[in-house]
């Protein structure tokens, strides 16, 4: 059925008011403040690109790169963040956790130093959170146990060190942890087992200490984990056989620890298992004719250990590389 010209000229109406709304909307004073002072501190590199008083752009001028804004009421904020392999030099800006809209925060592949704040924590709708490749230092602070809606955390290459908070496992959405390559020590809280979607935990190449046992003692543990990087600490004892219920794993990586004991038989029951590196430790024994008949291990990897003779080793050995871009899903 046709509609009246009276009916098509409202519609136009409607239309052009609020695209007229739209391009009018303020952008909230908070967040103009707080980019602002963001421009200040972090120098040349991205002020040159940062033209305008407003962030979200005023009609004459486009948004500030890196930045996205959506319009909310009256108003428009900043949702996203992304300036990143800038070069950016100096302390974590602080007033970042004044843009309390923000649901990703992109900073990686920077000179960032000293701590990230404890402020960091009002950041309550964030759902990436990627500072990995800066120069980053002190403790992980636990106040990231906040941001609930956080799926995402690349904290990976910095200086980060003492122990893993256990707030981390307030964190109900998160899937990927990445805490890989800094100077963290202590134990894995095992709390983190409770995380019912985690899908990859890397906290290789650090300084931490403890057993597999330790860490899955929590019945029902991990019950999504597809990927768990442990190498290069000083993780001790052996592989236990209840490591085989969590049954959705296809990467465990075990390499350079200092793990002895036989392997349990069980393990290669685990039924989409594809990688497993079990080098540069002190293990013994057989490895067990299942490892040999299963369906989908393609790499084994079992170089300096103390393995019988007649031992043989699965796959070609190239390297595994893992890009953290396979993980932005």
């Amino acid at each position: 059925m046709a509609r009246s010209p009276s009916s098509l000229l409202s519609l136009i109406l409607i239309f052009t008011l609020s695209m007229l709304h739209s391009a009018h909307c303020k952008t909230l004073k908070r967040d103009v403040k707080a980019l602002n002072e963001i421009k200040a501190s972090l120098g040349w590199r991205v002020v040159y690109a940062w033209v305008g008083d407003d962030p979200c752009g005023d009609g004459d001028l486009p948004p500030w790169s890196g930045v996205t804004c959506s319009t909310v009421g009256d108003y428009r904020v900043v949702t996203e963040l992304e300036v990143y392999a800038v070069s950016i030099v100096g302390p974590f800006p602080t007033a970042v956790t004044s843009l309390l809209d923000l649901t990703r925060l992109d900073l990686h592949n920077n000179k960032l130093t000293g701590p990230i704040p404890p402020q960091i924590g009002r950041l309550k709708r964030l759902k990436i959170l990627n500072l990995r490749w800066n120069k980053l230092q002190d403790a992980i602070p636990p106040e990231i146990g906040e941001l609930k809606s956080l799926t995402h955390l690349y904290l990976s290459f910095n200086n980060f060190k003492g122990e893993i908070p256990r707030e981390l496992a307030n964190l109900p959405e998160l899937r990927y942890l990445y805490l890989h390559e800094n100077r963290l020590t202590g134990r894995i809280p095992p709390e983190l087992g409770t995380l019912q979607n985690l899908r990859h935990l890397d906290v290789g190449n650090n300084h931490l200490v403890g057993t597999i046992r330790e860490l899955i003692r929590i019945e029902g543990c991990f019950p999504a984990l597809r990927n768990l990087y442990l190498n290069n600490n000083y993780f001790t004892g052996g592989v236990p056989a209840q490591l085989a219920n969590l049954t959705n794993l296809e990467i465990l990586f075990l390499s350079y620890n200092k793990m002895a004991g036989v392997i349990p038989s069980s393990l290669a029951h685990i039924p989409k298992l594809t990688y497993l590196y079990l080098d540069h430790n002190q293990f013994s024994g057989r490895i067990p004719d299942a490892f040999y008949k299963h369906p989908f291990l393609k790499e084994l990897y079992i170089e300096g250990n103390a393995f019988r003779p007649g031992v043989n080793p699965i796959g070609v050995h190239k390297i595994l590389e893992v890009s953290d871009a396979d993980f932005l899903v």
